[in-house]
């Protein structure tokens, strides 16, 4: 595929906060930067501000008064979504039932008064790049989710954006699909060098689609890293939280370990009252001699390529693991976990 030789876009947010006309604060004052070529997931529970940024971007929403939204250092506050050349693709399609494949994925080429030539040109590398190419006299209400969420991004893509801006684009399809799409999302990305913008409640998405991640809470970024930062190394409660299963314990530390419920833990941070906090895959299941923690299994689900136990440590949450031992394991059964050192986290901030 040919493409679109004009530079990549940096997008920079300058004190941009956002407030309804009925008082609603939906965005704290925020600063964000975003490099050119650049994919970075907004990712948050619902109501955190996430999909107000992206409109924000898109310029489907005006900034609260001092707020700024720059391309390429170009101040584009004042202008609409048509004057920003942005490609957008949201949850619900958007297509046109009225018109065939090819029709919807020319709709914003005609718009722009391209010849027909170039119109057809264009249109049939959007629909062979998404694999659509035989659908494309088909009407899209002969499509499946998945071929018609194609349709939606070969749209957005056919009038070479300067970035792409995807809103929740897969939340509407089925597991399986979703995940095969995910796929071809992260090579189109990959492959065109776009800068994109990309929204989810959906961890796997953003671990998967992000060069960098902003973690979204209460109208302001909670963290923004790359996706191994995000996870490793929470900087929050609620980060260490919401991305991915995060056990934590509390416990009475010194002399080189900290006491919690079920055990002791090796430790090399500060005396006292400490919380410490570690991943179910960093557990080990182990004989009880050799054992940190202690605790009784409460529930075993077998997944296939691993198994999640719920352990009772005799803590105020149980400790959940992750484990490849192929054994089955029952309920109310005695068992000795291991956490290596290395893998215990603490929080930067509490």
């Amino acid at each position: 595929m040919a493409v679109d030789e004009t530079p990549a876009l940096s997008i920079r947010l300058e004190r941009c906060g956002k407030t309804f006309a009925d008082g609603t604060r939906a965005l704290e004052l925020q600063d964000l930067e975003i490099r050119a070529g650049e994919t970075v997931v907004f990712l948050g529970p619902s109501g955190c501000g996430k999909t107000t940024m992206l409109r924000l971007v898109a310029g489907l929403e005006a900034p609260d008064a001092g707020g700024r939204v720059l391309f390429n250092e170009e101040d584009v506050t004042p202008l609409p979504i048509e004057k920003r050349n942005v490609g957008m693709v949201f949850q619900s399609y958007a297509l046109f039932p009225n018109m065939n494949v090819a029709d919807n994925v020319g709709y914003g080429l005609r718009v722009r008064k391209l010849d027909a030539a170039e119109r057809r040109r264009r249109v049939g590398e959007m629909l062979e790049m998404m694999h659509l190419a035989p659908f494309g006299h088909r009407s899209v209400d002969q499509l499946s989710g998945g071929q018609r969420q194609r349709v939606a991004l070969a749209r957005a893509l056919a009038v070479r954006p300067r970035a792409l801006l995807l809103d929740e684009p897969l939340t509407a399809l089925d597991a399986k699909l979703r995940d095969g799409l995910r796929v071809e999302i992260d090579r189109l990305l990959r492959e065109l060098g776009i800068t994109a913008i990309y929204v989810t409640h959906d961890q796997a998405e953003a671990m998967a689609l992000g060069d960098r991640i902003a973690v979204m809470e209460k109208g302001r970024i909670a963290q923004i890293g790359t996706p191994r930062e995000i996870y490793c190394r929470p900087a929050t409660g609620f980060v260490a939280d919401f991305v991915g299963t995060m056990n934590r314990l509390r416990g009475t530390a010194g002399d080189g370990v900290i006491e919690v419920s079920g055990g002791r833990l090796p430790w090399n941070g500060a005396a006292g009252e400490n919380e410490v906090l570690f991943r179910p895959e960093s557990v080990r299941v182990v004989e009880e001699a050799g054992a940190n923690l202690h605790g009784r299994v409460v529930a075993a689900f077998f997944l296939g390529d691993h198994t999640r136990l719920v352990v009772d440590c005799g803590g105020e949450q149980p400790v959940v693991v992750r484990t490849s031992d192929p054994r089955a394991f029952r309920e109310g059964e005695k068992i000795g976990l291991a956490v290596e050192a290395g893998a215990l986290l603490r929080l930067a901030q509490a």
